[in-house]
């Protein structure tokens, strides 16, 4: 629900959030309808502030808003609970799908479909069988191709079809390519189990790492990611 200058009850999760002036927060948030959004969250700070323990990380919220400029004011949030706090590695890998949000999504560029595989993705993460690497290249290359830059996966750079057997170089933006050494190299199998997200196969997911890592560097151009360092250190997310 919305009115001019106020939207009501969105389904959000929050991504980040930093001390602002004395006693408030400014919160980025992810929306289903309205994508990311800056908002400050007045009075949230102070000790006896209700919304201080709601505006959690990985939480599913409900939240309202008001304002007309980049940085709205935040009227309520509300918990909608079903999920447990993500802890460990697990924590770690939220912590990469959240900074990955921030640094693609420009604010009040609405993407649904990125929204709904963020939070199945959390749910997974959640889960107590969760297994970690495929989740995150899962989302990695649902990402991209939210963003316009969606690989060729089920074809080669001419539109041949792939052998499952022969090695490619890949570049971001061209395809792969049978003759190729730049980019990054990556087997035919690999690519067609990407193109059905088929993750069974320990060198898939290898091969799937050296690929997203490959194309988000395209997109992202010079910039770090910090917690990509972290997850460098525990091998489970990446193999």
């Amino acid at each position: 629900m919305s009115s001019p200058g106020k939207v009501t009850r969105q389904p959000a999760y929050v991504l980040h959030a930093m001390p602002y002036k004395e006693t408030s927060l400014l919160v980025e948030v992810l929306t289903r309808d309205y994508g990311r959004l800056g908002l400050v969250a007045r009075g949230a700070r102070r000790p006896r502030a209700a919304i201080r323990g709601v505006l959690l990380p990985f939480a599913p919220l409900e939240i309202g808003w008001f304002g007309k400029g980049e940085v709205k004011t935040l009227a309520d949030a509300d918990w909608l609970g079903g999920l447990p706090q993500l802890a460990g590695g697990r924590l770690m890998a939220g912590f990469y799908l959240n900074e990955l949000l921030l640094k693609l999504l420009a604010r009040e560029d609405p993407h649904e479909t990125v929204y709904a595989d963020y939070a199945a993705t959390v749910r997974e993460l959640a889960a107590a069988d969760a297994r970690l690497a495929p989740a995150l290249r899962r989302f990695e290359l649902r990402l991209i191709a939210a963003l316009g830059y969606a690989p060729q996966l089920d074809a080669d750079r001419d539109g041949q079809p792939l052998d499952p057997e022969a090695e490619y170089g890949f570049v971001a933006g061209e395809g792969a390519c049978l003759d190729g050494d730049a980019g990054c190299r990556i087997s035919g199998a690999t690519l067609l189990a990407l193109a059905v997200e088929t993750f069974s196969d320990p060198r898939v997911l290898r091969e799937a790492r050296q690929l997203n890592r490959h194309l988000l560097g395209h997109i992202l151009g010079e910039t770090e990611l910090a917690t990509r360092l972290l997850l460098n250190e525990v091998t489970a997310l990446g193999d």
